[in-house]
This record gives structure tokens, C-alpha cells and sequence, in this order.
């Protein structure tokens, strides 16, 4: 069972920059499908930004395609989303995920269910 931890989170006025990280605790393997996902008090956890580990396009959701990114370093066990251009609405706790259940090729998913190892969070605040 992988443990996930989240960091770099913070406060920021929006157009600013923050990168998040999350390092496993066991080894990443290509088997891996690992998100991006956001939470605000009272609304449902929306997927932000997923990756497979074997290769592939990240797959991101609309409100994330063309400012944030999805990265990972295998070496550090250590996945990452980088965030530019933040708006307030993008404040939220954002937490990390991972499963090995089969993902369909080029559309990795952006549902809670379908991941199963989770973070604690990492708050990112963004101020007007």
C-alpha cells in the first residue's frame, strides 16, 4: 500500500505561481495512474489534472488545461502540479491520488472512485 504526502501549498494573489508536490511512500511503478484532485467545503472533490505513470498525455480538467501542469519525477517517487495564472477559484484543499486499477489509454481519469490512495491535502490559498 503506497502512502501519499502533499506539500507546497500556500497563500498567493491570484496571477501568481505555486507548485505542489506529493511524495510516495514505496517506489513508483509504471503501473501507477496518479491525479490531481481539489476540494472546497461543501462541493464535491473535482479531479484537476491525471497521469499515468507508463507514458501517455496528462489529461486535465477545463479549468486547469493551459495553466496548470502535471508532472512526475520517478527517481524521488515525487508527483507535481505546477500552477500559474491562479485565480481565486482555484483556492481549495488539493489532494494527491494513485490506483492501479486499468485506466483507459489517453483518458486517465479525473473521478474519485476510481482512485483508491489518497493524501492528507495541502491548502493553496489564492487572494484578489
Amino acid at each position: 500500500q503506497v502512502q501519499l504526502v502533499e506539500s507546497g501549498g500556500g497563500s498567493v494573489q491570484a496571477g501568481g505561481s505555486l507548485t505542489l508536490s506529493c511524495v510516495a511512500t514505496a517506489p513508483f511503478y509504471k503501473e501507477y495512474y496518479m491525479a490531481w484532485f481539489r476540494q472546497v467545503p461543501g462541493k464535491e472533490r473535482e479531479g484537476v489534472a491525471a497521469i499515468y505513470l507508463g507514458g501517455g498525455s496528462a489529461n486535465y480538467a477545463d479549468s486547469a488545461k493551459g495553466r496548470f501542469t502535471i508532472s512526475q519525477d520517478n527517481a524521488k517517487n515525487t508527483l507535481f502540479l505546477q500552477m500559474a495564472s491562479l485565480k481565486p477559484e482555484d483556492t481549495a484543499i488539493y489532494y494527491c491520488a494513485a490506483d492501479l486499477r486499468w485506466q483507459r489509454w489517453g483518458s486517465w481519469s479525473l473521478v474519485r472512485n476510481d482512485y483508491s490512495y489518497w493524501g492528507q491535502g495541502t491548502q493553496v490559498t489564492v487572494s484578489s
